[in-house]
């Protein structure tokens, strides 16, 4: 039996996690998603818009966020109640999102 890590899914789901501490920290406005993928390359710096708005759709799925497509081809990006949630540790976290243990 060979155990492997995957890779890719562990990089997705740590993506998500940074976006919802970045869109926590631009509460109560929100935030456009060139200033969350600049976060996200840091983490990241091969991170692209097209893989950060895959993840952004994922949460939005989820409810985690609010998604408004503008016409310019922007994307703007707001936690909803759940996403506060999640982000403050109020509730559980489903598989999908990189959330560490809380240790405090």
């Amino acid at each position: 039996m060979t155990t492997s890590i995957d890779t890719s899914r562990l990089r997705r789901e740590a993506l998500r996690w940074l976006v919802l501490l970045t869109l926590n920290n631009a509460r109560p406005i929100g935030a456009f998603e060139g200033p969350v993928l600049s976060v996200a390359q840091a983490e990241y710096p091969d991170c692209t818009a097209l893989e950060l708005r895959r993840e952004l759709e994922y949460l939005h799925e989820r409810a985690l966020i609010e998604l408004q497509r503008q016409p310019s081809g922007r994307w703007f990006a707001k936690l909803t109640r759940h996403g506060i949630d999640l982000a403050e540790y109020t509730t559980d976290c489903e598989p999908g999102i990189a959330r560490p243990a809380k240790y405090w």
